[in-house]
């Protein structure tokens, strides 16, 4: 386990805005309670407590990957209809403490979902 530090940075702040996912044109996930997880210079990731996704679109696969400083990442792929995006949603269950925030929230590929849009609160 590595902690972050000033040589790799990791903040996570609430968004203020709402964020929705959405894939083969249905909302798989929809929160005003998201954080934003700033790691490095990686890109800008938000992730979405898993009470506000739609969980019957998600199917859990046997794909994990390790991350240093957050722990292991478990994945989903998600179906709609006829459309499969595999392993596009991925979540720490047991994350490091340095990140403990994001645990019980899902994180999506942008490339994988038709859009994550951010619209400001109202």
């Amino acid at each position: 386990m590595k902690i972050p530090g000033p040589e790799h940075p990791i903040t996570i702040n609430p968004n203020p805005n709402r964020i929705r996912v959405v894939f083969a044109g249905r909302v798989v996930a929809d929160t005003a309670r998201a954080l934003t997880l700033t790691e490095a210079k990686l890109p800008v990731v938000h992730y979405i407590p898993r009470a506000d996704a739609d969980m019957t679109a998600f199917e859990r696969t046997a794909h994990t990957t390790h991350c240093p400083y957050k722990g292991d990442a478990t994945y989903y792929s998600l179906r709609v209809g006829d459309r499969v995006a595999v392993n596009a949603v991925w979540t720490y269950e047991t994350p490091y403490p340095a990140v403990a925030a994001i645990r019980e929230h899902l994180a999506f590929y942008p490339e994988r979902v038709d859009s994550i849009e951010e619209h400001a609160a109202t």
